[in-house]
């Protein structure tokens, strides 16, 4: 008898051990269901978080105050949210849907929301991404009958909200202003917004007071270092109290500058030396108002060339130099009433909806500019509109002046490193 109750004890014990195991393996697959299946929507998360914050980034930048702000910022912010990723790096999004630009709101200075280009402050993006798929949660729910606790899947919300705030750095060109007499912050170092300024070339023709001319932001006097900083790309970090540089007789500034235009020499392309938005250009010859003279949303006065619209408009239309042509010449009659003004340029950019003006374009006409004192010294920054390209390294050159760049409603966007208590506006997040 004692062998036998020895046998069964030992049976009992065994199937103890078997179901002990068996539990605890449940156990353990839980934790690994719960590590494994929640580490999944926490990658989503972070990844849909970095969408919306560049979607937020993207269209808090175009929240300039002018008419069509709130169009651009929602085309700016989805195409910056769905450049990104989501879903384990799915470009996809694993086909549940990216964002659209009803997920992009805004709201005013009071933190209202907003519809009005005028007064939108911030710009805020909202997506939740449905479909993510519960793996071991969901076969653990089956095993134990509870399917409602355990779905196969799950939705993510993530949400940002970005504002424009003064910059400590900056990335102007290489151009400086010079305020007029008794010019001051407090009323535009005398300038009126719309009016026309003159761009010297510092070899042939000194600026004046009210005026401008080129000045090296690295504080260098190379006239090749000018032509670089004008370049795509050009240089950041200017900040308030940096000494300029002013360089020598100018070389091939023209290159740089009127690639801003689409207009190109050479083998340059806009799809590397990308073109403003659009390219159409202004000079007294063609755009007749009286100072201010406001090509950038003011209506032409009365002799004026045909085609002549302001630039809202024609940047609304991706026209070209030449309006709606591909000719250089024609391009030149309609700005300088000179059809040979810019011989030494062969090609524009394209027009219109399908051309290269509305698919490499970026605003790279509204630029920021310097204000520096008799010392060459920075003490603001200005918003500069740039009317036209140049014939040649020592043509002047007009700008037309926008406002202070860190005023609210300035419709220049910059790169910089947002903190500073003055200067430009950059997009900065803020939620």
């Amino acid at each position: 008898m004692i062998p036998h109750n020895r046998y069964a004890v030992r049976q009992r014990l065994h199937g103890a051990v078997i179901l002990t195991v068996c539990f605890l393996l449940f156990f353990l697959l839980g934790f690994v269901a719960i590590a494994f299946d929640l580490g999944r929507l926490f990658i989503v998360k972070t990844e849909l978080q970095t969408a919306m914050d560049s979607c937020a980034l993207a269209a808090a930048q175009e929240l300039d105050g002018q008419a069509g702000a709130l169009g651009r910022a929602r085309r700016a912010g989805a195409t910056a949210a769905n450049l990104n990723r989501v879903n384990l790096q799915s470009a996809s999004w694993d086909g549940k849907g990216q964002l659209q630009e009803a997920g992009i709101s805004f709201r005013d200075q009071f933190y209202l929301p907003t519809t009005s280009a005028a007064s939108a402050r911030y710009a805020q993006c909202q997506h939740t991404q449905t479909g993510v798929r519960m793996w071991l949660l969901h076969a653990m729910g089956a095993f134990s009958g509870d399917r409602t606790a355990n779905p196969a899947t799950r939705a993510v919300l993530a949400n940002a909200v970005a504002t424009r705030g003064s910059a400590q750095s900056t990335c102007p060109i290489p151009v400086a202003l010079k305020p007029k007499p008794g010019g001051a912050a407090s009323n535009n170092y005398g300038f009126l917004v719309g009016e026309w300024a003159t761009l010297f070339d510092s070899c042939c023709s000194g600026s004046a007071v009210g005026e401008m001319s080129w000045y090296n932001l690295d504080g260098s006097k190379n006239a090749s270092e000018t032509a670089a900083e004008l370049e795509e790309g050009g240089r950041c970090g200017t900040r308030l109290g940096d000494t300029l540089g002013t360089p020598g007789a100018q070389t091939s500034v023209d290159r740089p500058w009127n690639q801003r235009f689409g207009v190109y020499k050479n083998s340059d392309s806009p799809s590397v030396n990308h073109p403003d938005q659009s390219g159409y250009s202004y000079t007294a010859a063609n755009w007749k108002n009286a100072v201010p003279q406001n090509a950038f949303g003011g209506t032409p006065a009365a002799g004026s060339h045909p085609s002549a619209q302001n630039y809202i408009t024609k940047r609304a239309a991706w026209a070209s130099l030449a309006d709606t042509g591909t000719n250089i010449k024609s391009g030149s009659q309609i700005a300088f009433g000179d059809a040979n003004r810019l011989n030494s340029f062969q090609k524009l950019a394209t027009p219109g909806s399908a051309g290269e003006h509305r698919q490499y374009g970026a605003s790279r006409r509204l630029a920021i500019v310097p204000v520096i004192n008799s010392a060459a010294r920075v003490i603001d920054f200005a918003c500069m509109f740039m009317l036209h390209p140049l014939s040649g390294p020592h043509d002047p050159a007009r700008l037309e002046f926008r406002g202070l760049a860190g005023a609210a409603g300035s419709p220049c966007a910059p790169g910089g490193m947002p903190g500073g208590a003055a200067g430009p506006l950059v997009p900065v997040l803020v939620r």
